[in-house]
């Protein structure tokens, strides 16, 4: 019988210990560090979302690798004191608290910060104000910029998502409220049927009114970048960043344009795996891309602790290879060998490399009282359930859906690195919406999503332009026997707020102000795939 020697490890934890900030406000977190021995450099991790978050942190392997752990709570939520502001005081609180660690005792004078999602946003951009005793950061799906790729993509307002954790803020607001002795009562009234009823409260119009979000007006209010948005962009100064950072993205994750660019901005160490919003395990979606694509398969928490005490013998990027099914290392990315090659959206239906005819455009009507519903794809929406690689067949019998499909495949083509659909494309409003999603046929007839994106553009009315729009990045293997697929229209709600078509957002127009939009889309658009020669 195997026998492990192993000798016990004697903790001291300290629950809700308080922090003071600049401002006088008391932070509270749990500290948890070896009874003996020390000094210990000290990991950070400080959250929004109360408790239960610090669940899903790896307190026991941070603890055997040396390290003292302290689990925070932004100001106003969970024990803290203060009101919760969504980005402001992140950068300035981290200081502060990274301040007060090395002060410490128990503490070496040397703190990383790590996270996911929020929680690596904060340790972002406590490493934009500089702290001395920060050493190192681990960035986990998280946005680079709190506009583009957060709440707008493409300039429209990524409206699922918006609703989703601004609703789950709001919750948290008022449990945190109730915990103080206030009486909210009235708050709780106005979220509840939010919350019970999203795919109603996505159809509210005009979208400026869901007063039971506190931010809601903040964010519909700004639909393009202004000083609002440039004001939040000044916490997360990418110039000032200073330290090693190591990034870990997902290939349908909401945030995967937000990771990719702070891995371009501040280099590092780059995972790319097949989930979500958040390392996950085997499946994702509809698709199970077996146990290999599993985080605990690739020792990303282990690779993530080496990386922060300094001992990351890992490559400089690795990825997984979605089709082929397996991680493969890389110099950088994106991979430099990738041929990028234009696959024409041709009228008959058609997709290749061939030199479009000059043939009759494809057109079709959009209404958007009656939009293209979200089917899977890089999404944090209330129905879990929906994300990822998700057939669309349904939705590719809609009129207002255009399909441009490769003959069957003779051999593998293996896609790899970023990727883009150019329109040349008419419509007859002074406004609208330009989707694409990139599609794999399976032999059966499967039609799973890979990656989707979107532009909201204005344009004069029945006059030809050209749109690109970004569908981030990929790595798929469209297998032999397989088709590769573009599908075009002009929604993909709720992840995307309407176009109402009349030079508005739907924060600023009545139903009864939508206009139908008549589309027409040129035989020379096409798609520019990252072909990685086999």
């Amino acid at each position: 019988m195997a026998k492990l020697n192993r000798a016990p490890l004697p903790l001291a934890a300290e629950h809700d210990t308080p922090v003071p900030m600049r401002d006088g406000t008391i932070l509270r977190g749990d500290v948890h560090r070896p009874a003996s021995g020390g000094p210990f450099p000290t990991m950070l991790v400080r959250s929004p979302y109360g408790e239960g978050s610090f669940r899903m942190t790896p307190t026991i392997p941070a603890l055997e690798a040396g390290f003292a752990v302290v689990l925070q709570h932004c100001r106003g939520r969970g024990s803290s004191d203060g009101t919760f502001r969504p980005w402001l005081d992140e950068g300035t609180d981290g200081y502060d608290t990274i301040e007060w660690i090395c002060a410490q005792p128990w503490s070496n004078g040397e703190v990383v910060a790590s996270g996911m999602s929020y929680l690596a946003g904060c340790a972002l951009q406590a490493a934009a104000t500089r702290p001395p005793g920060l050493k190192a950061v681990v960035a986990s799906m998280t946005p680079h910029d709190f506009y583009d790729g957060l709440k707008y993509h493409g300039g429209a307002f990524a409206l699922g998502s918006a609703l989703n954790w601004g609703s789950m803020q709001s919750m948290l607001d008022l449990l945190h409220r109730t915990a103080a002795g206030e009486d909210v009562g009235a708050g709780f009234g106005a979220l509840l049927p939010v919350i019970g009823d999203p795919a109603r409260a996505a159809r509210t119009l005009p979208l400026r009114d869901i007063p039971a979000i506190p931010w809601w007006q903040e964010w519909t209010s700004h639909p393009r970048r202004d000083a609002y948005w440039e004001g939040l962009a000044e916490t997360l100064r990418h110039d000032r960043i200073e330290v090693p950072v190591m990034h870990t993205a997902g290939w349908f994750d909401l945030f995967l344009v937000g990771t990719l660019e702070n891995h371009r901005r501040l280099g590092g160490p780059l995972v790319i795996g097949p989930w979500s919003h958040g390392p996950g395990t085997a499946g994702t979606g509809a698709l199970d891309f077996g146990f290999a694509a599993s985080a605990a398969a690739a020792r990303l928490e282990s690779r993530q602790l080496e990386f922060l005490r300094g001992a990351d013998r890992g490559p400089a990027v690795r990825i997984f290879v979605m089709g082929d099914n397996v991680w493969r290392d890389e110099e950088a990315w994106p991979p430099a060998r990738a041929v990028y090659t234009r696959y024409h959206l041709h009228s008959d239906g058609s997709l290749s490399t061939d030199t479009p005819a000059r043939t009759a455009p494809s057109t079709f009507v959009f209404d958007p009282r009656d939009p293209v519903p979200t089917v899977g794809g890089p999404l944090l929406l209330a129905d879990a359930t929906n994300v990822g690689p998700q057939d669309q067949r349904e939705v590719e019998l809609r009129h207002d859906v255009l399909c441009f499909t490769t003959d069957v495949l003779e051999s593998d083509i293996e896609v790899t690195g970023p990727l883009q659909v150019t329109l040349r494309a008419a419509t007859s409003a002074v406004s609208t919406d330009w989707t694409a999603k990139l599609v794999d046929v399976h032999p059966d007839g499967r039609a799973m999503s890979v990656i989707d994106g979107i532009l909201r553009a204005r344009t004069e009315p029945d006059s030809p332009a050209e749109f690109v729009i970004s569908l981030v990045a990929t790595s798929q293997v469209f297998k032999a026997g397989h088709r590769i697929r573009v599908e075009i229209s002009s929604s993909n709600f709720p992840r995307f707020d309407l176009n109402p078509g009349n030079g508005r957002t739907s924060a600023e127009s009545a139903l009864d102000e939508f206009v139908v939009q008549h589309q027409t889309v040129f035989p020379d658009s096409h798609i520019t795939l990252p072909i990685v020669p086999r």
